[in-house]
């Protein structure tokens, strides 16, 4: 009974690959799926050559510079013990300092930013840049002053004309004012 069971499941794989030959696949092995059909180039070998040395020594001294600080921690600990009433408020005092410091940049960048920010916005709305808009501004004051000062002086001088005209010719030194 197997091996009719067996005889069908190859017939049924033989007609399977006779009508669908591109789905079969066969399992060449784990090992040989991993590794590349061919070698390692030449660049390849020199670049992992160089690199064995350079990496060796740098991971040399880390582990030298890991044993350096876990011996001067361990040196350094009593001291921090002993003088720890005097140093934890010099580190408070440090902390604080940094912490002002590094505040008071970020305000001074934050004010920047700020000030690029509305510069950039008065160019997009005035299209033009704000000192030639102010020096424009500046001209145009002027010539309104101009104007109402001239205006100013011609009254004054209609008036004083007028006022001439109705009390008559005075000498002296109250000339001009009324009594």
């Amino acid at each position: 009974m197997a091996d009719r069971d067996r005889e069908r499941e190859r017939e049924r794989e033989r007609q399977q690959y006779q009508l669908y030959p591109q789905q079969q696949q066969r399992y060449e092995g784990g090992l040989k799926n991993i590794l590349p059909q061919k070698g390692p180039s030449a660049s390849q070998v020199l670049a992992i050559v160089t690199l064995l040395p350079v990496s060796g020594t740098l991971l040399a001294l880390a582990g030298i510079t890991l044993a350096g600080s876990l011996i001067g921690l361990a040196v350094a600990t009593p001291v921090f013990l002993i003088f720890s009433p005097v140093l934890v408020p010099a580190a408070i005092l440090v902390a604080g300092a940094v912490t002002a410091f590094l505040t008071s940049g970020a305000f001074g960048l934050t004010g920047l930013s700020s000030l690029s920010w509305v510069l950039n916005s008065f160019r997009q709305a005035t299209g033009r840049e704000p000192l030639d808009y102010a020096k424009r501004r500046v001209q145009e004051a002027t010539v309104q002053v101009g104007e109402k000062t001239r205006q100013v002086g011609e009254t004054i001088k209609a008036k004083g004309q007028e006022g001439g005209r109705e009390a008559g010719p005075t000498v002296g030194a109250g000339a001009g004012r009324p009594a």
